[in-house]
């Protein structure tokens, strides 16, 4: 139920060179790579809104390899997550149940599983560091989950699981002074996905 998720766009940039000579703005491709998890087997599926943000083209690849394309229902920036709908989706697909109990406690084991650097489906072990963090710069709109569980660019927008195999979380962003995993993760609890998706 976690995919990889590459998405394609166009954006305008003004090159300071090219303006001295009147010239106006030039188009240029622009690329993101995330992960997303299936939550509805119709082929409702949920990211973070950075990972699909100004994209005009969104692909999503299973784990079996099968790919869809998928339109946007919902971008909410202010959460930092996306709803996707797969398009041309015949049969039910597999899902991960959202456990909105927030039942957790800080040093229970989670599991982070998503698509770090583009290279493929990839499994990441750690604990819950801390529940409710607020003052992560990420965003105003609620408290995250931290774990330790190792999260790279290309994670963000896949899954944060408990040791029933459930999601209680989507990763989002990291603390990293090289740009790499520190060991400073974190996620949007999946009481805010729950209602993102409701």
């Amino acid at each position: 139920a976690v995919v990889n998720i590459s998405a394609r766009g166009v954006r305008q940039v003004q090159d300071p060179f090219w303006q001295l000579f009147g010239r106006g703005p030039q188009t240029q491709q622009v690329g993101s790579v995330g992960s997303g998890v299936i939550v509805r087997s119709e082929g409702v599926v949920v990211t973070n809104a950075h990972v699909i943000q100004g994209m005009q083209q969104i692909r999503v690849t299973l784990n079996d390899r099968r790919e869809f394309a998928a339109t946007v229902v919902l971008a909410d920036e202010r959460s930092d997550i996306a709803v996707l709908q797969l398009e041309g989706v015949d049969e039910a697909l597999p899902t991960l149940d959202i456990d909105d109990r927030e039942e957790q406690q800080v040093g229970d084991l989670v599991l982070a599983i998503g698509n770090p650097f583009g290279v493929g489906q990839t499994v990441t072990n750690g604990i819950i560091s801390a529940l409710n963090r607020t003052e992560t710069g990420i965003s105003d709109s609620g408290s995250f989950i931290q774990t330790d569980a190792a999260i790279n660019p290309g994670n963000s927008g896949g899954a944060l699981v408990d040791m029933d195999g459930d999601l209680i979380g989507i990763n989002t962003a990291i603390f990293s002074r090289s740009g790499s995993s520190s060991g400073v993760g974190f996620a949007t609890p999946a009481s805010m996905v729950r209602r993102v998706v409701d």
